[in-house]
């Protein structure tokens, strides 16, 4: 298959929608991150090199590094998520047949699930940091685009949810407690940055458009 960023949407939506495992939610997950990033991109975009918005020229102009980051690392990450779900596959595929085989079979498959569990958490962090960044590029940014980093808070929680539904997935099969009560308290810590952010992000938006969101 190729990369999520060689797909053209439709094969992708198609491939999505396929009798597949792969791509699937966390790729979904990582891909409308990397789109809410790149309206945060847009709105930068739409006001830089403008006489009106000269004052903030260079802060808007460091917002648009880390959009642009954030843009490739989340659509990178929607093929990271295929991996890891293949390399977890690839484990039911293992020899059991003694015990050796058996203990070998569960160590392998327990590390591809934590790996499995790793992935969409990184996603889910990733549009946390999309979720902050939408704020402050909506207070100051063009009034006319702000509309669009609104849209980028909104699909960025969706995808960060997302990303934790599929952790939460992964960790109802790891064996090893220690690592799941320590991922448990970094998901609740996402989850509740996450409201927090939304709603200053959200008022910095509205402040700016005059609307409610």
């Amino acid at each position: 298959m190729s990369t999520i960023s060689e797909m053209t949407t439709g094969a992708f939506v198609d491939a999505l929608a396929a009798q597949t495992s792969t791509p699937g939610g966390g790729g979904a997950a990582a891909l409308t991150g990397s789109m809410a990033a790149a309206l945060v991109s847009m709105v930068i975009n739409f006001t830089v090199g403008k006489k009106k918005y000269a004052e903030v020229e260079d802060e808007m102009r460091g917002y648009l590094v880390e959009s642009e980051r954030l843009r490739g690392e989340l659509l990178a990450l929607a093929d990271a998520d295929a991996d890891a779900f293949t390399a977890v596959s690839a484990t039911y595929g293992m020899p059991k047949e003694t015990d050796d085989e058996k203990a070998a079979r569960t160590a392998a498959m327990q590390d591809a699930l934590k790996h499995a569990a790793e992935i969409p958490f990184v996603t889910a962090t990733k549009c946390l940091e999309v979720i902050k960044l939408a704020g402050p590029v909506g207070a100051l940014g063009n009034p006319n685009v702000v509309s669009d980093a609104a849209t980028a808070i909104y699909l960025a929680n969706a995808a960060l949810l997302a990303g934790i539904a599929n952790v939460n997935v992964n960790l109802k099969l790891i064996k090893d407690e220690e690592f799941v009560e320590e991922w448990e308290k970094r998901r609740n810590t996402v989850l509740s940055d996450a409201d927090a952010s939304v709603a200053v992000s959200k008022a910095a938006c509205a402040a700016t458009i005059g609307v409610t969101l």
